[in-house]
């Protein structure tokens, strides 16, 4: 049987097609204004790379801000589960979760079927996510994927003295003209937001191994970063990191389906 999940976010939407035993394919997109426009898109995606037909998906399960609006799924999930179980998945050592996204950042304690025990979330401001660095990126002038290798050459970070989007673009631009580096004005971004990050761990419990997940997880410095103000190695994962909240998603429609199907059949196997 084959089963789907969605993940449309506030930066990108990301679906995963997954039979059995193994992941099928997978897919990245830059999300649409319009959440059911970006899923029917990244679902395609799949689609078209497995040569999977619609009929075919078993159970499709969606999560994501956009999840509660996707015509198409049977079931939503929140992206914090999701993230859990995808990740465990990915690697069955996983206990703790970092995942930073486009909008919010979350650190996520899980057992060893990937089912949460814990979670806290930072959802007030855009500081230590996804778009803090595309903000900070557009400040240097450049591609928000190219801050991860250009921070990596930092040898003397700057002090970053708010994480505030706005703040820090100023504070970006003092150091610029104080003739600082790009580099290490990238490195010290890349270790204010891992300590924005930490402060989640704290309230939450760390329990290793420790993985980062979302967009962020991509980018080297960071991750450098989380670990040295962590004293731990953020461990890797068998799939890219920014799908794990659809391979989580895809996960729970498996198990969705087989507790409807077994339901079915304890109802049929009962006498009138």
């Amino acid at each position: 049987m084959i089963f789907a999940g969605v993940d449309v976010g506030s930066m990108s939407a990301e679906a995963v097609l997954l039979d059995d035993a193994a992941l099928i394919a997978s897919s990245i997109r830059v999300v649409k204004p319009d959440p059911v426009a970006s899923a029917a898109e990244v679902l395609e995606d799949v689609m078209q790379q497995s040569g999977v037909r619609r009929e075919q998906i078993a159970c499709c399960v969606s999560t994501g801000y956009g999840r509660e609006r996707i015509p198409f799924s049977q079931h939503d999930v929140s992206e914090i589960s999701c993230h859990g179980k995808g990740a465990c998945w990915a690697n069955p050592k996983v206990r703790t979760i970092l995942d930073v996204g486009g909008q919010d950042c979350k650190a996520i304690r899980v057992d060893g079927r990937g089912d949460l025990r814990d979670f806290v979330m930072n959802d007030k401001c855009a500081a230590g996510t996804g778009r803090f660095l595309e903000g900070i990126a557009k400040t240097f002038g450049v591609h928000v994927s190219q801050l991860g290798p250009m921070a990596l050459k930092g040898t003397d970070p700057v002090q970053i003295s708010s994480i505030c989007t706005v703040f820090t673009q100023f504070d970006v631009m003092v150091h610029l003209g104080e003739g600082r580096t790009v580099e290490d004005v990238a490195l010290g971004v890349a270790q204010a937001l891992a300590a924005r990050v930490s402060r989640l761990v704290a309230k939450v419990g760390l329990e290793q191994s420790v993985c980062v997940t979302g967009g962020v997880a991509k980018n080297a410095a960071v991750v450098r970063a989380l670990q040295e103000v962590l004293g731990v190695e953020v461990c890797g994962l068998s799939v890219d990191p920014q799908i794990a909240g659809a391979l989580g998603a895809a996960l729970f429609a498996r198990e969705r389906w087989a507790a409807e199907r077994a339901g079915c059949t304890r109802a049929a196997a009962t006498p009138a």
